[in-house]
């Protein structure tokens, strides 16, 4: 049984912003919520993510351990 008096403002029509822009309504507790990052301008979401690592990791062990000749 839920006691009215305890329990949170419900705001079903929540506005998340993002850099002072508009992205989505939801239901929150509060009833603006300000966001740093979100699923349109992260870069694993948008495709421009970037691997900085450019040698594979195989080939780091076998260069560290000097195993480039086991098969000889």
């Amino acid at each position: 049984m839920v006691k009215k008096h305890i329990q949170p403002k419900w705001y079903p029509q929540s506005k998340v912003y993002c850099d002072g822009q508009h992205i989505m309504t939801v239901g929150s507790t509060k009833p603006e919520l300000h966001v740093d990052i979100w699923s349109g301008n992260h870069p694993f979401f948008t495709g421009s993510q970037r691997i900085i690592d450019t040698e594979g990791r195989v080939e780091r062990f076998m260069r560290k351990y000097n195993l480039d000749n086991i098969n000889n």
